[in-house]
């Protein structure tokens, strides 16, 4: 149930957001500049807001915020179609929209989340001990809805967005019936040991230090959206390109996750995270090693391509390694800030570190600066998290008596 919830999630949530862009620039005829902002203000919303989702999920339990976090998002989607039905389109109605969408999903995904982890530690052991773990089986789902999202919106998009984006809300609304009644009761683990929602996670020194780590690996796949199009651009690739790269992508997501997940588990939590990080750096190395040699258009875009694919295959690695290990480092404490914190710091590198970046993409004088700056985190993550992730359990947070 919690995987066909999150593929629904992401079915409902691609098939609207994916066409904000167009609407930003036809509707509303802002610039890209602005357009990126209202995006990225979107994003973290969501995910920069995750670290609340997860104390609320530990105070309210998961069941009443994923339900509230539905509820959000139906009112974001509604809010993007009325500002669209106005006599003359309403751009703050617009953002509002945006930004109500990000915190639904702020809401709903630390739940899910919990209730994952708590669905993991209750399966049964593997006799061979190297099966997939759920988060691996969670991202999969997520992909496939992922894909089949914006092939949903796009056949709607001919009614005009006002269409897409309220078909988005009734979809989330079904969605919402349907958790409502599949769903327990029960509250979260947390509240029902009597420890409630405080900020546990950030107490935690060495879970601080590997979430703030680990924000290294969403900044790097965020670029499938940012760097890696546009250099595909540079190279003269076209839109149908870009496409194509975000099918490699999907495709490398779909076949390869669930066997990376049992190569992980048989590896250990600190190689998979170190192998996972200097994959992803050297996914950046080709790319900055593309702009310096004298290659062609093809060659450039073939290294993009090769880029791309080791970013999902360090992605792949890294990504449910380190939501397994977020319950160990929580121990006997609640779980949803431990989730919040981990997402929270990902979207504050995202925001933080594609300004950056953006600079650097325009900077003639070197460009390989901009490559070589997105993989230095992940170089660093390679060398300090493995530590970290390999004390967790070990003298795990306990519950105050």
């Amino acid at each position: 149930m919690l995987l066909a919830t999150q593929l629904l999630f992401n079915v409902g949530f691609f098939a609207v957001v994916p066409f904000l862009a167009l609407v930003l620039s036809d509707d509303f005829a802002l610039a890209a500049a602005a357009v990126g902002l209202v995006l990225g203000v979107r994003t973290f919303a969501q995910q920069g807001m995750f670290l609340v989702g997860g104390v609320l999920v530990d105070r309210f339990g998961a069941r009443r915020t994923i339900l509230t976090g539905c509820a959000v998002r139906v009112l974001g989607f509604a809010t993007l179609a009325m500002s669209l039905l106005a006599p003359t389109p309403q751009l703050a109605a617009f953002v509002a929209g945006t930004v109500l969408t990000g915190l639904g999903g702020a809401l709903f995904s630390p739940g899910i989340n919990v209730l994952v982890a708590d669905a993991e530690q209750r399966r049964a052991p593997a006799r061979s001990g190297t099966r997939a773990s759920l988060f691996a089986w969670l991202s999969v789902a997520g992909e496939l809805g992922a894909v089949m999202g914006p092939l949903a919106g796009a056949a709607l998009l001919g009614w005009g967005f006002v269409v897409v984006a309220f078909a988005g809300a009734a979809f989330f609304v079904l969605i919402g019936v349907l958790l409502a009644v599949a769903l327990p009761g029960r509250a979260a683990s947390g509240p029902a040991r009597g420890i409630h929602g405080r900020w546990w996670s950030l107490r935690d020194r060495r879970f601080v230090g590997f979430s703030a780590l680990h924000a290294a690996d969403l900044l790097a796949f965020n670029q499938l959206y940012l760097a890696l199009p546009l250099q595909l651009a540079r190279a003269d690739g076209g839109a149908g390109l870009v496409a194509l790269m975000f099918a490699w992508a999907s495709a490398l997501t779909l076949v390869l996750q669930l066997p990376v997940s049992r190569w992980c588990l048989r590896r250990g939590a600190a190689r998979a995270l170190r192998s996972g990080y200097v994959v992803s750096a050297a996914g950046f190395a080709v790319v900055a090693a593309s702009t310096v040699l004298p290659l062609d258009a093809a060659a450039q875009i073939v290294a993009v391509f090769v880029a791309a694919g080791l970013v999902i295959l360090g992605h792949l690695t890294t990504n449910p390694t380190a939501q397994g290990l977020a319950p160990r480092f929580a121990g006997a404490l609640p779980t949803g800030s431990f989730f919040g914190l981990l997402s929270t710091c990902g979207g504050i590198a995202v925001l933080l570190g594609n300004i950056a970046v953006g600079a650097l993409l325009g900077w003639s004088a070197a460009p390989a600066a901009a490559w070589l700056l997105l993989a230095a985190p992940l170089v660093v993550a390679a060398i300090l998290a493995p530590p970290l992730a390999a004390s967790a359990g070990r003298t795990g947070s306990t519950a105050p008596e």
